[in-house]
């Protein structure tokens, strides 16, 4: 079993709801979260929009491999009525990151892992250091609490509530 985080989260519908669906569909269609960070909410990171996100990281354990995760990743979002219309950041009801995979480095035209911006985004990096703070990134040798004394990002966000 692979210990994996996933990051998760949206800005259009109901935000919340959408996060605990979506859990649920994790729950179901890959494996029961061993852990949930607070909910966070954030204004939109790389591009304007008016409605700010609400994020969450969960870690679960999965005999999966990345591959098979991400096209199931693909499938929940599709069902969580995600609609891409560009390949630039834009709103959306759900969006699902795999930021770590154990310590795997997966580098190929349709997957990264570790998720290459996660040490540049607040919204990635509080929830994360709530659940995991001693995980080490594999690529840049450093925990998750090193990692966001280091981030520079000054975007303004806040924690909900516990769980979701």
């Amino acid at each position: 079993m692979a210990v994996v985080f996933l990051g998760i989260g949206g800005n259009l519908g109901s935000r919340i709801l959408n996060i605990e669906k979506t859990i649920k569909l994790v729950s179901e269609k890959i494996s029961i979260p061993e852990k949930i960070s607070s909910l966070y909410i954030s204004e939109p990171w790389g591009f304007e929009h008016s409605k700010y996100f609400t994020n969450a990281v969960i870690q679960l354990n999965s005999e999966l491999s990345p591959e098979q995760l991400l096209r199931i990743i693909k499938d929940i979002e599709t069902e969580m009525k995600r609609i891409k219309t560009s390949d630039s950041y834009e709103g959306r009801t759900m969006d699902i990151d795999i930021l770590f995979y154990e310590e795997k480095i997966v580098n190929n035209d349709n997957l990264q892992i570790p998720h290459p911006l996660l040490q540049n985004r607040l919204f990635v990096l509080l929830p994360l250091n709530e659940i995991a703070p001693g995980f080490i990134h594999p690529a840049l040798n450093k925990s998750i609490s090193e990692l966001l004394k280091a981030c520079k990002d000054q975007s303004k966000i806040r924690r909900l509530c516990y769980g979701a």
